[in-house]
């Protein structure tokens, strides 16, 4: 299938998988992801305080490696979103915290719910250099072609997906 890239904004991340919360500041952005079933649609409620944010996402993939996709996303008003958050979904609760470390933006997701001790770090090099993930975080691996720590199927996965998942890196949560 070809990909038109006429709305789509190209993200090109890496993942790692993370030991630990490093230390962070200032106020994380609290996320609920609804992943639409049988669709590769996401609706995102977004919050630091006030206002909250509601988004309409679609991912696809520009090849066969996760790490690059193209992303379109419009923002919904109050009816939209009513309209549209009744429809079946898988959810996913996050805090994502942003940081720059070296002039480099760094996301670190922190999971709730049945997710909770799951530590994503994630940059976009854009079409930057790729300069990996810098000192000051506690990395386990690089996850970035790991489809199971992938949103949609994180928030598939259930607690006993993730613990299978992450005993494969050695991490063992509770």
């Amino acid at each position: 299938m070809t990909v038109s890239l006429k709305y789509a904004r190209v993200e090109r991340e890496r993942r790692w998988l993370l030991g630990s919360t490093p230390e962070l500041s200032g106020s994380p952005m609290e996320i609920t992801d609804r992943y639409v079933l049988g669709t590769r649609l996401r609706l995102r409620e977004a919050a630091v305080g006030e206002p909250v944010v509601h988004k309409l996402g679609h991912q696809v993939r520009l090849g066969s490696d996760p790490a690059e996709v193209a992303c379109t996303s419009f923002y919904l008003d109050d009816a939209e979103w009513s309209a549209l958050s009744v429809l079946p979904a898988r959810v996913l609760h996050t805090q994502r915290w942003r940081t720059v470390r070296d002039g480099q933006p760094v996301a670190v997701d922190v999971f709730g719910g049945g997710l909770a001790g799951l530590v994503l770090a994630e940059v976009d090099r854009g079409s930057g250099p790729d300069r990996g993930l810098l000192p000051g975080f506690d990395p386990v691996a690089e996850v970035s072609s790991d489809e199971r720590l992938v949103g949609g199927a994180l928030a598939a996965s259930g607690r006993d997906g993730l613990v299978a998942t992450l005993g494969d890196y050695g991490v063992h949560i509770a």
